[in-house]
């Protein structure tokens, strides 16, 4: 359950990243579809604080830098991203393919780093995303470092949903997480998009990340061994041990 007043302050930030302009007191209540008098309240409360200013009088009210530096140094002192941060962009460059940090979030896929492949065509995701985990490389590899018990009571609240020909049902995903752990990698090959590949490791750090490598799908499967064996090495030498 969201707090609703949290809730619209997050709204309004997503509100001016969508819309890429400045938005007058009305446009602002439009989009974010509340009363006029709680819209002022908003603004009045972001402008107060420095987040937001008006462009000029009428014309519309926009975000400052300051949201952008606090996430900034928010950012630079996040413990396992910075930790991650070298071999993740080192494995990008190995691969090159986006490579994506996640950690399991209920019975959803949190994104928390995105190093995308500088090809045209290419994978982009977005930090702070999620994904369903029934059909997500990410995903399967953080069921996998679940015991037993916990994996079939968070399995038991999702929705076995097609997204593609390829998707998995329950018992379909139980046998490719076995079979996934003999091979050392975890796939998802067109089973959330039709023509998306990736593949990807838990990371033993004490909860529940992993990292995997994505793109193309004719790109991922003609060099599925070859990505395996660098994810398995970025993994290594994340956990700071010997690859």
């Amino acid at each position: 359950m969201s707090v609703k007043s949290a809730a619209r302050v997050l709204d309004v930030i997503e509100a001016f990243a969508a819309e890429r302009r400045p938005l007058t007191m009305s446009e602002l209540a439009r989009i974010l579809a509340i009363p006029g008098a709680s819209c002022l309240e908003l603004i009045r409360t972001l402008a107060g604080r420095g987040y937001l200013y008006e462009v000029e009088r009428r014309g519309g009210f926009y975000p400052t830098g300051r949201l952008q530096a606090q996430a900034a140094v928010i950012g630079a002192h996040d413990p396992i991203v910075a930790r991650a941060s070298d071999a993740l962009h080192a494995l990008r460059d190995r691969t090159g393919e986006t490579v994506v940090l996640a950690r399991l979030r209920g019975h959803e896929v949190l994104y928390l780093d995105v190093v995308e492949s500088r090809q045209s065509v290419r994978y982009i995701a977005e930090i702070g995303a999620t994904r369903p985990v029934q059909a997500n490389s990410l995903g399967k590899a953080l069921l996998a470092a679940l015991d037993p018990a916990a994996r079939d009571v968070l399995l038991a609240e999702v929705e076995f949903r097609p997204f593609t020909a390829r998707t998995l049902d329950r018992a379909a995903l139980e046998r490719d997480l076995e079979a996934s752990e003999e091979r050392g990698c975890y796939c998802n090959l067109g089973e959330s998009v039709p023509d998306l590949g990736a593949i990807a490791r838990p990371l033993r750090l004490g909860d529940r990340y992993a990292v995997s490598v994505a793109g193309p799908l004719a790109r991922i499967e003609a060099a599925l061994d070859a990505h395996a064996e660098a994810l398995r090495e970025a993994c290594a030498a994340i956990e700071g041990r010997d690859s």
